[in-house]
Formats: C-alpha cells, sequence, structure tokens
C-alpha cells in the first residue's frame, strides 16, 4: 500500500504522485457504492498493480475543499484578476473572496498585465488594492517581466491553486514559471470582456515547495450552497464590525443601532464593498424565493 496525492484526473484515471513517482489509479467499485468520488488534491491509499498502476482503497479526510472547480487540501487560494482584457472588477474579486470564505479557504489576491496597463488604470488598481491590504489581504500586481518564481516562492509550502475568470492570464503565469508545461491561451473576446477556457481540467504542477494548480476559468459563479443570512460572515470588516450591532441577527440593511452602517458612513467600511453585500445579499434572497 502506498500514500500519495492526485495531481490529475482525465478519463476516470487518477494520477497519484509519490514522491515524484506518478501511478495511474483507478478508484476500488465502493466509492461507486457510497456515491463519493475522489478529487484532484486528495490524499489517497493505493493497492500498486504493474508497478505504476493500481487501486485507490482509501480517501484521507479532506482538510477543505472547492466545488468548482473541484479541488481540495489547498493550502494558498490566488485569485487572480487581470488589469486589462478582462478588466479589473471590484465586483468580480468580491464576488470570488465570498465564494473563497464560504469554503472556509483564505485567500490572496494577483492582479496580472499591469504592462499593458495606462498609468490611470494602474492609479486605480493600486488605490483598490490598498483597500483590499487593509481589510486583510494579501494583494500583488505584476506585469509580464516579474518574477514568477519569485511569487510563487513568497506564497509559501503546499498546494497553491490559481483561481479566476477565463482570460486574466493564469495559463500565461503558469507557462513563464514552467515553460516545459506549453500551456494553451487564448485572446480575450473584445465584446464580451472575457477569455476563453483554455484549461480544461485541474491538475497540479510541481514547484519546490510543493504543487501549483492551474483551474478551469469560471463563466458563472454559483452560490447556491450560501444563505443570505450568513453572506455578511464572507465580507471580513463586515463581520468584524457586525459583532458591535445591537441584534445578533442583524443583516446591516435598515435594522435599528446598526454599527456597520455606522462605520459606513465614518468611512471605515468602503462603500463599494458594502454595495456588493447588498448585491449578493438581494440576489441570494430572490433566489430563495424562486425555490
Amino acid at each position: 500500500m502506498k500514500t500519495g496525492r492526485i495531481v490529475k484526473l482525465i478519463s476516470g484515471v487518477y494520477q497519484v504522485d509519490v514522491n515524484g513517482t506518478r501511478f495511474n489509479t483507478k478508484p476500488r467499485g465502493l466509492f461507486r457504492k457510497k456515491k463519493f468520488s475522489p478529487i484532484v488534491g486528495d490524499i489517497v491509499d493505493f493497492d500498486v498493480q504493474n508497478e505504476t498502476e493500481g487501486y485507490i482503497q482509501h480517501v484521507h479526510e479532506r482538510g477543505n475543499a472547492l466545488k468548482r472547480p473541484p479541488v481540495s487540501n489547498i493550502d494558498t487560494l490566488v485569485i487572480v484578476m487581470s488589469a486589462v482584457e478582462p478588466q479589473f472588477s471590484t465586483q468580480l474579486l468580491d464576488r470570488f473572496l465570498v465564494i473563497a470564505h464560504s469554503y472556509g479557504l483564505e485567500a490572496r489576491i494577483l492582479v496580472t498585465k499591469k504592462d499593458m496597463a495606462d498609468d490611470n488604470q494602474i492609479e486605480k488598481i493600486n488605490s483598490y488594492l490598498a483597500i483590499y491590504e487593509e481589510i486583510g489581504y494579501p494583494t500583488q500586481f505584476v506585469g509580464i517581466n516579474d518574477d514568477q518564481h519569485a511569487l510563487v516562492e513568497e506564497w509559501g509550502e503546499g498546494l497553491i491553486v490559481l483561481s479566476g475568470q477565463s482570460g486574466v492570464g493564469k495559463s500565461t503565469f503558469l507557462n513563464r514559471f514552467k515553460p516545459e508545461l506549453n500551456l494553451d491561451t487564448n485572446d480575450i473576446s473584445k465584446s464580451l470582456n472575457r477569455g476563453k477556457h483554455t484549461t480544461r481540467h485541474v491538475e497540479l504542477h510541481e514547484t519546490v515547495n510543493g504543487f501549483i494548480a492551474d483551474t478551469p476559468g469560471f463563466s458563472a459563479l454559483d452560490f447556491d450552497h450560501i444563505d443570505k443570512d450568513e453572506l455578511k460572515d464572507y465580507f471580513i470588516e463586515i463581520a468584524q464590525y457586525g459583532e458591535e450591532c445591537k441584534f445578533r441577527n442583524c443583516n446591516h440593511l435598515k435594522e435599528p443601532k446598526c454599527n456597520v452602517k455606522e462605520e459606513l458612513d465614518v468611512g471605515n467600511i468602503a462603500q463599494f464593498r458594502y454595495e456588493h453585500y447588498l448585491q449578493l445579499f438581494n440576489e441570494i434572497s430572490e433566489r430563495k424565493v424562486r425555490y
């Protein structure tokens, strides 16, 4: 019996890494009976067959897991946005951050394509990133000539997952980090302000201190697992100031003696962040009504 990490899944075959050696494995039938499927990132025990093949017998308990794309045991989630093509969007960024928090993941922010942005765009993005830094998110703004190896080393050990919409430069970043990967990249649709899906599956690539993953770009973000009353917990500063509200179940809408609204009025909460909270709260509320 060997123990390793699933690094790739294609056509029902799970590729498992054991200290740099790869084994092509399949799960035992008992997983189908339990309606449970291993995913990339899982730590598994497997029997070896024919030297490089095997059958997965056991999946270790996951520390965490993303639903879309399915990947587990993430140490660092890097939300990748681009300065231009597609345009930087705080609304989209906040949606990614909410998803990250809903799965118990600590996120950091990477903005790419600085070399393609003009001075006004750079100044505006830097002003937004300063707000996110103050909230508690580590941020980086990089161009094509920045040192990818230094960035990855700064992100720490274990499994690093790059996540973001299509076209923001995740695959380009990895190609510069490991040229031998030769990952597909595509141009951006000017009319839609988004890229095409060039990454078809989740795959882990080795780094000096662990693994890094490119994930398929998102065309839509799924909030079905989030209840409107827990959304406030996924905006760090709203959750923090909300502890001082008069009512414990305050959703910071029109409730009396709401500390969040008071902090918003004096500028301790960014107006755009609160507006994004309201937009998402209303979306989730309407979804519940339809059901």
